[in-house]
């Protein structure tokens, strides 16, 4: 263990921080394959940290991704809890996170994919951190971009799967604006949300996602928000695998939308 590894993971905490603070665990979700689905939340099952919620958001699926979520729900009822829009709207990944955001009872709320999924000191690792550095609005890490996830594992496949740059000098907690201005220039990676956990209070503080992105560019928009107010410990620890499938939106998107929503993006960072 490096000095700066001793550093992060004993710092000593205050005496009347908790050791076990509640997480808010919140999945959206809209027709996700129920194998991608149930991984997912098995990967939440499976965490090392134990005191955690699970906030299961239905953004008016049409498929059998509602009956897995409802399943796990009524399994679960005092952990696991399943939420939709008012008429089961399908109204973007945005407006679904902020509804997953409004019934968290946690004092850390944390965001996973329903393609995706965490390692399983995810929780446990990233809680400690929060808990050892109080002046710090939300951790992140770095993600594995995961393409030898098929059944069918070829090497081509396994050769696919990397970890990007950070960008910044990792493990240490960073002042506000400093990020920003490093994610719009493409100096550092943008982290997934997947990988971040972040206070409640800091959602609360800064107002969370804007429904208005619904897909594309809705977690630029959110770590602008935190990155101009809130320190921000960043960590060289890899917490989630980000499933690299041809069917998730940021693949289906082309050239054209991608200009087009990096586009309201900026506009909105002008105005904001």
């Amino acid at each position: 263990m490096t000095a700066i590894e001793r550093d992060l993971y004993e710092r000593p905490r205050s005496p009347e921080l908790r050791t076990d603070p509640l997480v808010s665990v919140v999945i959206t979700f809209y027709n996700t394959p129920l194998g991608f689905f149930r991984e997912a939340i098995e990967s939440v099952l499976g965490q090392t940290y134990r005191n955690w919620e699970l906030l299961l958001v239905d953004d008016g699926s049409s498929d059998q991704s509602t009956y897995l979520a409802r399943q796990f729900a009524e399994s679960q009822p005092v952990r696991v809890h399943y939420l939709a829009h008012s008429g089961r709207q399908n109204r973007g990944m945005s407006a679904s996170r902020q509804l997953g955001i409004s019934k968290a009872s946690g004092e850390y709320v944390a965001f996973l994919d329903s393609d995706n999924v965490w390692v399983p000191d995810k929780l446990a690792e990233q809680v400690s951190i929060l808990e050892g550095y109080p002046e710090a609005g939300m951790v992140y890490g770095n993600t594995l971009y995961w393409s030898s996830w098929s059944a069918n594992q070829s090497d081509d496949n396994m050769r696919r799967d990397f970890i990007p740059r950070l960008g910044v000098t990792p493990n240490r907690v960073v002042e506000p604006p400093a990020l920003l201005p490093l994610f719009l220039h493409g100096d550092a990676a943008v982290p997934c949300t997947c990988s971040v956990l972040v206070r409640k209070r800091t959602l609360e503080q800064t107002g969370g996602f804007e429904a208005r992105f619904r897909s594309l560019y809705e977690d630029q928009v959110f770590y602008a928000k935190i990155c101009l107010e809130l320190p921000v410990f960043v960590s060289d620890r890899c917490w989630d695998k980000y499933r690299q499938s041809p069917g998730s939106a940021c693949a289906t998107a082309d050239a054209a939308h991608e200009r087009a929503a990096r586009i309201e993006f900026l506009q909105w960072l002008e105005s904001y």
